[in-house]
């Protein structure tokens, strides 16, 4: 009767164990393909409010040098910003890591506070606050490369063409 029930209420069975597996992930709050990313100083979607709204990261850019013509000083500035924003990120996602297995162990020694709770999980919002402007800043400094007709292009690349025009001005160089 309970099997029957069960194949009737499609999901019930998943339902009650979603995160069946991840008590032996080495960190319990990051998966093994995370912990990856943030010790490779890459961006996760971290800065998916600056990439969607018209500001590409220097990755993009480098990835699409040729279709968005960049000249060989765009080209060069890019590279430039991409090996700064992996050495200023990197260290960062590394802090977080820390900061996640520190967490984790006090819950799993069960040595865990409300104070310690409260600590930990502070100092690892200000990582990821940290982490997130890092990723963001730098698509700001692509953004003042790129003239209206490489965002543009770029927008098209990407898949964004067709959303609302953006405003594009220069602020640095």
């Amino acid at each position: 009767m309970l099997l029957a029930i069960t194949l009737l209420i499609p999901g019930v069975s998943q339902a009650q164990t979603p995160y069946a597996g991840m008590q032996t992930r080495q960190v319990k709050a990051l998966s093994d393909q995370q912990i990856a990313d943030l010790r490779a100083g890459r961006g996760m979607g971290l800065a998916l409010t600056a990439e969607l709204n018209g500001y590409p990261g220097p990755s993009h850019m480098l990835e699409l040098a040729d279709q968005l013509r960049l000249t060989s000083d765009q080209r060069s500035k890019a590279q430039d910003m991409f090996v700064a924003m992996k050495s200023e990120t990197t260290p960062i996602g590394q802090k977080l890591i820390d900061e996640e297995s520190a967490l984790d162990r006090q819950f799993a020694g069960k040595t865990i506070s409300p104070d310690s709770l409260r600590s930990a999980t502070a100092a690892i919002a200000k990582t990821q606050g940290e982490l997130r402007e890092a990723h963001l800043k730098y698509h700001l400094l692509a953004y003042a490369m790129l003239d209206e007709t490489q965002l543009a292009k770029y927008a098209e690349l990407r898949g964004y063409a067709g959303a609302a025009p953006m405003q594009h001005h220069h602020h640095q160089k």
